[in-house]
């Protein structure tokens, strides 16, 4: 039954039955035929017939419901034997907001070095993403905000584990007139490059913007950071980025990080988002009371 809810969930992530075999290392027909016997055992049609993948009858949207939650259990109950039996193995998913991607190896570098038998997938998301995957039991945990700003990312049962404040940082060209530290109703002066709106880290750095009285329309936005530091070229063009990150990207290039000051305190709080108790793996169990003792 396992199996067959497994190939269920993968036909309605790829709707298409051919890459949803793939990725369940089955033939197509394999598959086809453990949907229609998952239909047969369950008394209901579960897809919608046709040519090609159309969709999830009402029916089958329930069943892939608790389908989800049944095989995150499953494989949770399966990773917890694993490492009763064994010791601390399996892979460990976290999903990373981009701007923290710089600074994760201080948190899981600790944990892998004391467990040689765990391994690690780390996926850059923004934060809203990390939520999702969250409830659809894609990940484990995710490094993201403190704070949702969003109502739908607010998620009742998770929890977050504190780690620090995100400070920011003018990235720019080197320059002997540079000062120490900059203010932020300094930048306008800048022609900026900014992260896209839909990442919660540009709409802090808006916040900040405009309580510093700055009316900024960015010459270049990019969901990628490395796509805003490479157009970092002349002395005149910057970007924004939190402290940690900025150092990552301007170290070895002909770059400098000045921090920005006077910044809105209490919405950069980044933190490790947990879900519920009952859904926690021995494994994750076990990188969380790692981080505690790195924080």
């Amino acid at each position: 039954m396992i199996d067959k809810l497994e190939m269920l969930i993968a036909l309605a992530r790829e709707r298409h039955f051919g890459r949803a075999a793939e990725t369940c290392h089955v033939t197509q027909p394999t598959l086809s035929s453990a949907i229609k016997s998952l239909e047969d055992q369950l008394g209901v049609q579960l897809v919608q017939r046709g040519a090609r993948f159309i969709g999830l009858t009402p029916e089958g949207e329930r069943v892939l419901a608790r389908a989800k939650s049944i095989v995150a259990e499953a494989r949770a109950l399966k990773s917890d034997v694993a490492v009763a039996r064994e010791g601390l193995s399996g892979t460990l998913r976290l999903g990373v907001i981009p701007t923290a991607l710089a600074s994760v190896h201080d948190l899981t570098r600790p944990f892998l070095d004391s467990h040689p038998g765990v391994r690690l997938r780390i996926l850059s998301l923004n934060s809203h993403l990390i939520v999702e995957k969250l409830t659809e039991f894609e990940i484990d945990a995710g490094l993201s905000y403190a704070s949702a700003d969003q109502p739908a990312d607010r998620l009742p049962g998770y929890t977050t584990m504190p780690l620090y404040e995100e400070s920011y940082a003018l990235v720019t060209r080197k320059h002997p007139d540079l000062p120490a530290s900059m203010a932020w109703a300094d930048v306008a002066g800048y022609e900026l490059g900014l992260l896209t709106p839909d990442m919660q880290n540009r709409r802090i750095i808006d916040r900040n913007l405009k309580r510093a009285g700055v009316a900024v329309t960015p010459r270049l936005e990019s969901n990628s950071i490395i796509g805003l530091v490479s157009h970092v070229t002349e002395h005149h063009s910057a970007t924004i980025l939190p402290s940690r990150t900025a150092v990552f990207y301007a170290t070895g290039r002909d770059l400098v990080c000045i921090p920005l000051t006077g910044g809105v305190s209490g919405i950069a709080d980044v933190a490790l988002l947990l879900p519920p108790l009952g859904r926690r793996t021995l494994l994750l169990d076990a990188f969380i009371e790692s981080i505690a003792q790195e924080v």
